[in-house]
């Protein structure tokens, strides 16, 4: 669609030839290394490994993956691979790789079988590890060779110039641990465990001595949806009960609790006092390389060994990285231990963290050495709240400078997982209010950037799937994904069932990422535009060195026509006569030039956006 704009000003020429940096900026206020050496910002696309080539469509609640569906490994062909790399994805975040417990029997191929009381779904959570040194064997086609598919799917990702990111899961394993995978010398969770205590050191777990596990109830709540299996009977076999994965103590967790789970000891003591050494506060700016030598020849507890064989045997098969859940559950020290050992083997790998606490954010990445964190407390709440029309535009600057000291660190993204789709009806009830949202979120800052499969055609997760619950795509279910379905037509990965909807907004998507390589995204500054007329467009500039993008989103399902005041700054910066060129939409404007005037007249279509720059520094 077409937008107006008058220009009674002086306007600037944007996209300008040359950017430059500066050389006194602090750590904090750089870009990560890897982003400015390739001249993009990551972008990390999420995709559920299960879900992602699952062509069946039955979608049965609590359905069996022979009723549902099951997607492989090998779905991600050379054609999958070519359409993810399509988003300017940089890393592949591969959900669900790790063998978790599930509802399933492949006692043939000497894996225990799980009990479904102490299993969520009947695929399972994928944040329910069984065995840290396997791969879930759903996502096999040759059950025996299931690591070696999941090695071609790391070199497959490679080939097509992206990264391999997995999930760590430090807080919690399933109750129901035990690899047969391990290396030789390994010792499961709990093996060496002294149980008749309720802390050690040492131990891997907290126990309740003398009391036996006792399978949550609830009348809401029936296993399997109250379909049959021989070992759903209400029991599940531990004494002594250990704590559950979010620290309940109680040897009959409550159902809401984490109960499929339990807690991993760091050697943090019960009354929450450390057993270990205090990080020095000189070492909170100081790299990983100083951060490991601190760690030397120190008596740290068991499970910070465990979690860090664990993380340098998956970088040995070719990971990249590693996405950790709820790390703020587990002590930063910790982090400086494992992170630091992580990058001495392997420098750029990717480190992202899920941390919810504002107050935590800058002791996770100066002290923790994560690379990123979510930015969901704060800047997607707030970008939620302007979608839903509960909150002006503008209101997203507040959020923003929050984290300015911090944004590079800081990972966007509109739909993950854990959150609801765009779409669903308890969100934002159409697709389109993801267009102003992803121009807003991936080019505001120099944040990277997270999509979940799906969300770039729309997927509205309304499946009925059994656990899992609709307007979030279920991660503990077998089940289709009806709008991905539709883009990989039955394998072809063409998107030749999309509708016509569907199929521009992913071409939307495309384009929105592809501006991710231009410098002022990159690593520039962020000022916000003073606007008048609409309290549902926002607008700001991205400038580096000579180079800046001016970005106007419509939060809106009507037109909306602003205007832009212009600081004597600005106004100053504008080449005379030049045309705006308009990079998301495609849309050339000119320039009016009166000099007595600095203001902008824009109008935007629903849902639009503006990305203005001058076309002739462009071409």
């Amino acid at each position: 669609m077409k937008k107006s704009v008058y220009v009674p000003a002086l306007l600037c020429s944007a996209l300008i030839t040359s950017a430059c940096s500066d050389n006194n900026e602090t750590e904090q206020q750089q870009a990560p290394k890897q982003a400015q050496n390739e001249l993009t910002k990551p972008v990390v696309y999420q995709v559920f490994t299960r879900l992602f080539g699952n062509t069946q469509t039955a979608n049965v609640p609590w359905g069996t993956k022979e009723q549902n569906g099951v997607g492989k490994f090998a779905d991600f062909n050379d054609v999958a691979l070519k359409g993810i790399k399509e988003l300017g994805t940089t890393h592949v975040w591969y959900t669900g790789v790790l063998h978790h417990a599930l509802v399933g029997d492949y006692t043939e191929y000497g894996i225990t079988q799980d009990d479904p009381d102490v299993v969520k779904g009947r695929a399972g959570s994928p944040y329910a590890i069984k065995d840290y040194y396997d791969v879930n064997p759903d996502l096999a086609i040759n059950v025996t060779n299931r690591i070696g598919e999941f090695s071609d799917l790391i070199e497959r990702t490679h080939e097509h110039g992206m990264k391999v990111v997995i999930d760590i899961v430090p807080n919690h394993v399933a109750r129901n641990y035990k690899s047969v995978a391990k290396p030789k010398g390994i010792n499961d969770f709990g093996e060496q465990d002294d149980t008749s205590k309720e802390y050690d050191k040492n131990n891997n777990f907290y126990y309740v001595p003398g009391q036996s596990f006792q399978v949550p109830t609830s009348q809401s709540y029936t296993v399997l949806g109250g379909n049959t299996h021989p070992l759903a009977d209400g029991f599940f076999d531990e004494t002594p009960a250990k704590w559950t994965g979010n620290g309940a103590r109680a040897p009959k967790p409550d159902i809401n609790d984490w109960y499929e789970t339990v807690r991993v000891n760091y050697g943090v003591k019960p009354d929450g006092s450390y057993d270990f050494p205090a990080l020095p506060k000189e070492l909170e700016n100081q790299d990983y390389r100083a951060h490991y030598a601190f760690w030397q020849n120190k008596e740290l507890p068991n499970s910070w060994y465990k979690f860090r064989d664990i993380t340098l045997y998956w970088l040995d098969k070719g990971v990249d990285g590693f996405r950790y859940d709820m790390a703020e559950m587990v002590p930063v020290e910790f982090w400086s231990f494992l992170n630091s050992s992580i990058k001495m083997q392997k420098p750029d790998a990717f480190l992202l963290a899920e941390v919810y606490n504002p107050q935590m954010y800058r002791a996770y990445i100066q002290q923790g050495k994560m690379d990123y964190l979510y930015d969901k407390v704060g800047f997607y709440d707030t970008l939620k709240a302007i979608m839903q029309g509960k909150q002006a535009a503008n209101t997203i600057f507040a959020a923003q400078s929050q984290v300015a000291d911090i944004e590079a660190h800081m990972l966007h993204f509109l739909e993950n997982h854990d959150e609801q789709r765009i779409a669903s009806p308890d969100f934002a009830g159409d697709a389109r209010w993801g267009k102003p949202a992803m121009v807003v979120s991936s080019l505001m800052s120099r944040a990277p950037t997270l999509l979940y499969f799906a969300q770039d055609v729309g997927e509205d997760g309304s499946e009925n799937a059994g656990f899992g619950t609709s307007t979030r795509t279920s991660i503990f279910d077998y089940i289709g994904v009806p709008a991905h379905q539709a883009w990989m037509n039955n394998g072809k990965f063409d998107g030749a069932n999309l509708s016509s909807e569907q199929a521009s907004l992913r071409d939307y998507y495309k384009s929105i990422m592809a501006l991710n390589s231009l410098p002022a995204v990159v690593g520039g500054t962020m000022s916000e535009l003073s606007l008048s007329n609409s309290e549902r467009v926002v607008g700001f500039v991205r400038s580096l060195g000579q180079q800046s993008i001016y970005v106007f989103s419509n939060f809106s399902e009507e037109p909306q026509t602003v205007l832009i005041n212009l600081t004597p700054e600005q106004a100053n910066t504008f080449e005379r006569n030049k045309p705006l060129h308009d990079l998301l939409e495609q849309n050339t404007v000119k320039i009016i030039t009166d000099k007595e005037v600095t203001k902008l007249m824009l109008s935007l279509d629903a849902f639009s956006s503006a990305v203005l720059t001058n076309k002739a520094h462009h071409e």
